[in-house]
This record gives C-alpha cells, structure tokens and sequence, in this order.
C-alpha cells in the first residue's frame, strides 16, 4: 500500500482533534499538511452530548446536530469544513502501531502514515466488566457508553425494551446521566454503586445527599455499597438480572456499565515518558519527544494554578488542551513564544432540569450554602471549598450565567476567608463581591 506523509498528524478523532484543526485552520495550515486519522466513522463531534439529549425523547440530538465546535458556542464544523481547509479527514481507521522514532504510524489494514509533528489524542477507553472477568459480563444488552456506535446500541436497546428495567453500575457522571436519561424514556431504574455516596470524586456526602434524594423522587432507586458480581442471560443471550455481591439479584432488560475509563496510550507504551497514568507533557503538551504532543485524556501536564502534576478527563480540558498544543507547534515553528498551560479545573453535568457547575479544587474544609433539600422549588444551593485559610473550589447548582461565571472567579483568585459560618450564611454573595 502507498504511504502517505503530513507535515502534522492528529491521532484519534474524538472532542481534541476537532477543536486542534480548527486551531490549525486559524492558524493558517496549508492545504495537505494536516491529517485527522480516527478508528470512529464520523467526523469529530461533542461527546457529552451521547449520555443527554442524544438518548431523549424529545427534543433528541443527531448528527449534524452536534458536532465540534457547537459545545463552546463556536462554529460547527461539518464534514465537508475539513476538505474544504485541506484537511485529510482519514475515518474508520485503526493504527495498530506507532513507532515513534521513524515518525510512522501503522494502520489495522497495512497503511502507512508518515507525519513530522503528530498530536497524540487518543482520548480513553472504557473499562469493561469482562476485563475483570465478572461472570456472565458479554450477556447481550450490558452495554458501554464513548463513542456514537455504543450510544446507537443504547437507543436501540431502549425502544426495543419499552417501558423496561434498567439497571446502572457505577454512580458517577455516566451513571447519574443516563440514569436520568433513562427514567426520561420512562425506564425502571435501579443505580448500584459501591462508595457510601454518588460521584465521590467530586461531591461531599452534602451534596450527593440532594443528588440522591431528588433521583429516588424522579423513581430511580439507588444501591449503594455493593457491586455487580455477576450477570444470568435468557436463552436467546440477552441478559435478565444483574447479582450483586450482597445477594441480591435484580431484574433487567438492560445494564448499562460507567465504572471509568483509562488513557489509551498502549501505542506509545516505552517510547515515551509516562506519569500518573498518562503521557507526560510541559505546560505546551509537548512530550518527551520532540515534535510529538499529547493533548485531553491521555496527558499528564503541570498544573500551574495549584503547582502540581496531574491528568484532567474532562471535555473542557479536551478542547483547550489541543488549542494550546496547536498554539504551540505554530509558535515554535514561527520562533515566537506563548504563555504556559494555565488551566482552572472545570466540571459540569445536566440531568432531569438540574444543572452543576465545578471549578477549582476540591480539598480542605466545606461549606454548604443555599437550599440543598431535594424538595427545594430552586435547587439552588452549592458549596465552596477552603483549605490553607482561602477559597481554592466552587460548586453551584441551577446557577444563572453569571452566578457561574462568579463562582469560576472565586476558584481562580482564591480569596482569603477568616469565618466559616459567616462565609455559609453569605453563599453566593461571597462569590459575587470577588
């Protein structure tokens, strides 16, 4: 097979590759010096949206619909915008192997893809229940949540299961979105998890406790400490209940697992330097290699705001993960220079009519402000974390615009606070007078 070359390459074609070759066009790429190569069969689209309005109802997302950059407000980029700039859209294209000395990547079916710079954005793959060899894990029907083809399996799943039991393992953000996603499709919905409260890596026991009472009023029961240990099936392979590890055995059409995920870097595995779990970048994505960066899930990156290491799965850090490399390549190229990677973590989720927003750090002492009863006509409530005397995160849900924009200020600066109780009678206001 004849090999191709391009003076740049992104590898995968998720969130990150989408907002980079808009970076790229902006830029001023020429035409045929960029290639996207993705295994997916469609362009680059916003992935948040497959665990929300995809699976509604009404009102339901599909592609064009969705997607990049319409996430960010931005431009949508349709498939034809890439030949339209130059861009070598390559689709449903596994690479099998990249061997980063000779600048080559490899693909399932024998091509070779030469590059001089290439932007590693793999992105992550789900974990599966059959990695750990639960019993009965490859039943028809337990199904996974990344790309558009398990989202597609998931739809099909509920038309054909109409009106029937679902059960959720895992209470993160994919098990409380498609809890609620499915309870909107009218679905019995059973969420087990094994931490003492849902999204444990995020929320306080204050704030899973509304989360948890406002789901069991919408009808989703909740099951927490214990897991899923093993699945029975119908004869036709299907499955039909769910055993979990306290004994108990629950009915369902349909399981859907959001247990996390991992970086995809097997690829790259000895070739280039690794740190907690991910590949290791500077403040420009730049990795151990020259002329090699590695963007979104997979990298590892210092975290200027609060002076530490570490690795961001989150689509906001995606996009402007990949802005900044492409930023980055162009400055170097040009023999000018850009600011550091200076990134303030944000998280944020919509289910049923709720609606949070995440930005900072959340380590030290919380406080809880606003109205945090799941029986609150508002929802209005939120939390902010203190730790060495000041403010480093900030939680709000149902929050205006401006209330969130107030909220990400106050993560960023970090005020100092001097009274706990006063700072939880003030709430919001605290936020707003930053």
């Amino acid at each position: 097979m004849a090999e191709k070359s391009f003076k740049y390459v992104i590898l995968g074609g998720g969130v990150s590759a989408g907002y980079a070759a808009r970076e790229f066009a902006k830029q001023g790429v020429k035409p045929g010096e960029l290639a996207i190569i993705s295994k997916e069969a469609v362009a680059p689209y916003e992935r948040p949206a497959l665990s929300k309005a995809y699976l509604f109802p009404e009102g339901t997302a599909r592609l064009p619909g969705f997607h990049v950059c319409v996430g960010s407000g931005g431009e949508r980029l349709l498939p034809e915008w890439y030949p339209e700039k130059g861009i070598s859209l390559i689709l449903s294209t596994e690479i099998v192997k990249a061997d980063l000395p000779s600048k080559t990547l490899i693909s399932a079916a024998g091509e070779t893809f030469k590059y001089e710079t290439l932007i590693i954005a793999t992105g992550s793959t789900v974990i599966k229940l059959s990695d750990f060899g639960v019993q009965g894990a490859d039943a028809k029907n337990i199904l996974y949540l990344r790309e558009i083809d398990d989202a597609d399996k998931l739809v099909e799943a509920i038309k054909e299961k109409k009106n029937g039991k679902a059960v959720i393992v895992g209470g993160g953000y994919i098990g409380l979105e498609l809890s609620a996603a499915l309870r909107i499709n009218n679905i019995d919905v059973s969420m087990v998890y094994p931490e003492p409260w849902c999204m444990p890596r995020l929320f306080t026991s204050d704030i899973a406790a509304f989360y948890e009472g406002y789901y069991a009023k919408k009808g989703v029961k909740i099951i927490k400490g214990t897991v899923a240990v093993g699945f029975d099936a119908h004869e036709n392979g299907e499955v039909k209940a769910v055993k979990l590890k306290d004994g108990r055995v629950l009915e369902a059409d349909i399981v859907v697992v959001g247990v996390g995920g991992r970086p995809l870097i097997t690829l790259f595995k000895g070739q280039v330097e690794e740190e907690k779990g991910g590949i290791k970048a500077d403040g420009f994505f730049k990795t151990s290699i020259p002329n090699v960066y590695a963007v979104g899930d997979v990298a590892t990156f210092p975290l200027k705001l609060y002076n530490e290491i570490r690795r961001v799965e989150h689509v906001d850090h995606a996009r402007k993960s990949a802005e900044q490399a492409v930023k980055a390549i162009f400055a170097r190229e040009q023999g000018k220079s850009i600011d550091e990677y200076d990134y303030l973590p944000y998280f944020y989720s919509r289910a049923f009519d709720l609606s949070w927003q995440f930005y900072g750090d959340n380590v030290g002492d919380t406080v809880l402000f606003g109205d945090s009863s799941p029986d609150s006509s508002t929802h209005k409530f939120g939390s902010y974390w203190i730790k060495d005397g000041k403010v480093v995160g900030a939680f709000l849900e149902s929050g205006t615009p401006e209330e969130n924009k107030a909220i990400a200020k106050v993560a960023r600066v970090q005020p100092p606070v001097d009274n706990l109780d006063e700072l939880a009678k003030e709430g919001l206001t605290f936020a707003s007078k930053i």
